[in-house]
């Protein structure tokens, strides 16, 4: 009894251990090399839900504020095989005033809002890890739904 009880135990423990980490995402999930071929990077979703993203975090690495409404469960997993000098991500809301939010590799946030002149939100950024990135996004009033495409690039030149 000792040594199965034992092992039962444990398997019961790591069973019970899951960290929230490993949450599955609400929508697609991309895995990505750099080189991936243009265009290649690209998942659906829709905003919506009433979980202030703030929660997660208030500013990012850059000082950039976190903001919005989503999920509580990330909409996105990306999963950077190696890591990444430079990669930008857009959404494509046809307009809608959309935010993101991405928790990476030991908890480094990054937090994007309007893009440009569009209300879309983007985030770009350097020295990316290679690692597990879960992407929340989200819209700037609690409850508004709308349909995305989330695009992942490699630019090329300089990022502002």
């Amino acid at each position: 009894m000792g040594w199965l009880y034992g092992m039962r135990v444990i398997a019961l423990i790591a069973a019970s251990a899951t960290p929230v980490f490993a949450q599955r995402a609400n929508f697609g999930n991309l895995s990505l090399s750099p080189g991936f071929p243009p265009g290649s990077a690209q998942v659906a979703g829709q905003t919506g839900g009433s979980y202030s993203l703030p929660s997660i975090a208030n500013s990012d690495r850059n000082k950039q504020p976190c903001i919005g409404f989503g999920s509580e469960r990330p909409d996105h997993i990306i999963v950077l095989e190696r890591d990444f000098s430079k990669l930008a991500i857009q959404l494509n809301s046809r307009g809608k005033d959309t935010t993101l939010v991405i928790r990476g590799p030991n908890n480094s946030i990054l937090c994007g809002d309007d893009a440009g002149l569009s209300k879309d939100a983007s985030v770009e950024s350097t020295n990316l890890k290679a690692g597990r990135y879960e992407i929340w996004v989200g819209s700037i009033e609690a409850g508004q739904r709308w349909n995305y495409i989330l695009s992942v690039r490699e630019p090329s030149g300089k990022l502002r």
